[in-house]
């Protein structure tokens, strides 16, 4: 066993109170303590051998360990492997309008039972935002969108989720959010810019917007971007200039944002669509 303990934190630069601990422990052991922030970790390999909750854990590869903020836990490496793991830090504070959002009144109230799960969407959401943290070419929606999704998730362990009911109702100020990321498509909008053009508290924005149009406003604007992006390739534009027009950080970022829709680059898009 290598007996080297390593340890690298990122803050989100877009997220405030949110960041990633990458781990990698030997014979090193946590004295016991708490967060503030709710940690939700994903053992990669080895075990993780903690106590939570007046119990005693072993988390294997793959297992996802959840504390709520003031759980008092410790934690260190069980068995002859080495432990590596990532922890997901998220303060209270940063998914207050998320949760408001999806119907949790008293946003200090939600808790999740158990701090050891096997749930495969918990997992890999705290997989995807823990990786855009660390991906200095991430625009902000893109951790927003990511973020609201894992608070959604952690709404539905506590039994809490109460979402808005779908409306056919035609909400001026929320088609004017709308029209405001067709007209920014490449600014590094924020969700607080889109509830500023609704003139809506972001909770209450979040939560509407959902209802009316089927879609969080986080996809929506990314959303955009795909769609406006096809077009243009279809035109004939370079793929360089397109992801510069709608606001990707660079080709590399535009491809990996196509290809997730689309199956397929920007480039091998263009060149089947003009056979």
């Amino acid at each position: 066993m290598d007996t080297d303990n390593r340890f690298q934190f990122v803050n989100s630069e877009h997220l405030e109170g949110v960041a990633v601990l990458d781990a990698n422990m030997s014979d090193f052991t946590y004295d016991k303590h708490a967060h503030e922030e709710f940690s939700i970790g994903v053992t990669l390999k080895g075990r993780q051998d903690f106590f939570c909750q007046s119990a005693f854990h072993k988390s294997p590869e793959g297992g996802v360990i959840l504390f709520n903020p003031e759980d008092v836990h410790d934690g260190s490496s069980g068995g002859d492997q080495n432990l590596e793991y990532l922890m997901l830090y998220v303060h209270p504070d940063s998914i207050t309008a998320q949760i408001k959002a999806l119907g949790v009144k008293a946003p200090s109230s939600l808790r999740i039972k158990g701090c050891l799960l096997n749930d495969v969407k918990l997992r890999n959401q705290a997989l995807i935002l823990s990786s855009l943290i660390k991906d200095p070419s991430c625009h902000r929606i893109e951790q927003q969108s990511a973020l609201f999704n894992l608070s959604h998730t952690l709404v539905s362990l506590a039994g809490m989720l109460d979402e808005a009911k779908p409306t056919n109702r035609r909400d001026t100020l929320l088609t004017r959010a709308k029209d405001f990321v067709q007209d920014n498509l490449a600014r590094d909008i924020a969700i607080d810019d889109l509830a500023d053009a609704a003139n809506m508290s972001k909770y209450h924005f979040i939560r509407q917007f959902r209802a009316q149009f089927g879609i969080t406003p986080h996809q929506y604007v990314i959303n955009c971007r795909i769609n406006g992006s096809r077009k243009a390739l279809e035109s004939g534009q370079p793929a360089s200039d397109v992801a510069q027009e709608f606001g990707f950080a660079d080709s590399s970022h535009f491809n990996r944002r196509f290809k997730r829709v689309y199956g397929m680059t920007p480039k091998q898009y263009q060149l089947q669509i003009s056979d």
